[in-house]
């Protein structure tokens, strides 16, 4: 399901029809909002993976090329609907409202979380999940919740509640994501499972893991599926508008496969040219979201000062993150044991003690 060509044409496929009244809804200010959500953050992600090359994170997965069903999903949601991320939903982060200095001092290791999720400026966005997988569980078991107290299903689309999780291809093979969506579809819970398909799980290609499209999958459980071009935020932000009202005012689980690709490495500790090729590269970039949605509003009366000012934004967040990210301070090393027990616990209690006479052993210097 598309609606834009990869040159920015606006040329909806037969599949597209339904969800045009959607799209054409839409207004110029919300259209040029998800254009400079989807540049603003690649600026930004383009400088963490600096920030990780010269020794200030640990650790960087890339969102580059996946940004359209990225932002589109995440416009697509409404205020009170609840986000459950998986590691790489940076634009979705921001766009909720957490602030980008917080998802790079988790990657940096001076803190365990990155914010606070029951903070009302996070937009009920859960946090990361490095653990793959088990974010699709927790989506369901809170959507199950949603409808347990009866905050979805009444019918009213401007009040009832929904859940977002976001996935990819190579957790959509993990019994975890199955789970889910067995509960998921017996309990009728308000929810969209998100999926992005990168084509690849690290190195393992999406052909590998499946003879047929993922969307087939959540179809199998009974959750109504589409299948669409990911690298399109227009189909993203109809899809997601669509079934999230459809999931909220009662009518059950949704699942979405976005068919996008991971530009860049997996994590910043990978190498891509060991498993593709230039050419699967070259032909996917001439696909980039950020290029089509750029000549679809050029066509729309987009000027050079509009593209100018989303880079000038671009270029000050990711000036402003550099700078913040190596002021950040270090961690409290007990903060490690503090939230394992919701009580005091012996053991807890035990290897504080070890590391701080480990620690004090240090002080003074080498002898």
């Amino acid at each position: 399901m598309r609606f834009l060509e990869p040159d920015g044409s606006y040329a909806p496929t037969p599949e597209a029809e339904p969800l045009r009244e959607i799209v054409e809804g839409a207004d110029d200010a919300l259209l040029r909002q998800m254009y400079r959500d989807m540049a603003v953050i690649r600026a930004f992600d383009q400088q963490a993976t600096r920030l990780q090359r010269q020794g200030q994170l640990a650790l960087w997965p890339p969102s580059l090329g996946q940004e359209a069903a990225q932002v589109g999903s995440a416009r697509a949601a409404r205020p009170q609907d609840t986000i459950f991320p998986s590691y790489r939903e940076h634009v979705v982060a921001k766009i909720r409202g957490v602030d980008p200095v917080n998802i790079l001092a988790l990657m940096r290791g001076t803190t365990h979380g990155g914010w606070d999720p029951t903070d009302p400026a996070n937009g009920n966005t859960r946090l990361y999940t490095l653990v793959l997988g088990t974010q699709t569980l927790h989506a369901t078991g809170f959507a199950m919740g949603l409808g347990f107290d009866g905050r979805a299903g009444t019918g009213d689309v401007e009040r009832d509640e929904a859940v977002v999780v976001y996935y990819g291809d190579g957790a959509a093979s993990e019994g975890d994501v199955h789970e889910a969506m067995v509960f998921a579809a017996s309990y009728n819970t308000p929810q969209l499972f998100f999926l992005q398909n990168n084509q690849w799980a690290i190195s393992v290609p999406v052909a590998t893991q499946s003879r047929g499209p993922l969307a087939d999958r959540s179809a199998g459980y009974g959750i109504p599926s589409l299948r669409i071009d990911g690298n399109d935020v227009l189909a993203s932000y109809a899809a997601s508008r669509m079934y999230l009202d459809e999931a909220r005012t009662g009518g059950g689980p949704r699942a979405i496969e976005a068919v996008t690709y991971r530009m860049g490495a997996h994590t910043t500790s990978d190498d891509p040219t060991k498993y593709r090729g230039r050419d699967e590269e070259e032909s996917w970039a001439r696909r980039d979201p950020i290029a089509r949605m750029r000549a679809f509003l050029a066509s729309r009366g987009a000027d050079a000062a509009f593209f100018a000012d989303v880079d000038a934004e671009g270029e000050a967040l990711a000036a402003d993150a550099r700078q913040r990210v190596v002021s950040l301070p270090e961690p409290d090393p007990d903060s490690m044991f503090a939230h394992v027990y919701s009580e005091p616990h012996a053991l807890m209690e035990r290897q504080a003690a070890w590391l701080a006479e480990y620690e004090a052993s240090f002080e003074g210097g080498a002898a």
